[in-house]
């Protein structure tokens, strides 16, 4: 039988809050894409997306660069953060 449980609701931050943790995700990977090392461009990343109830925390944001972001969207598979990949 499905698990009926009912979705719990993520944290999202409001702009001005997102905005902080941006730049403290920005600081903690060091101004450097996590996948080339590119101070380029850079972006922070939804690890699991917040379509997949993906929280703005900083365990669940990654420093990219623009390339290395649009590789990840653009693949077949996406890592959900848990371990899972869907297609």
């Amino acid at each position: 039988m499905a698990d009926l449980r009912p979705r719990r609701p993520r944290l999202r931050l409001d702009p001005d809050s997102y905005r902080k943790l941006r730049a403290e995700v920005l600081e903690r990977d060091g101004w450097r894409c996590q996948y080339c090392g590119s101070s380029n461009r850079l972006q922070v990343h939804h690890i699991r997306s917040r379509g997949r109830l993906g929280d703005d925390t900083d365990e669940n944001l990654i420093t990219l660069c623009a390339d290395c972001h649009s590789d990840i969207h653009r693949s077949c598979a996406v890592n959900d953060g848990s371990g899972t990949t869907y297609s």
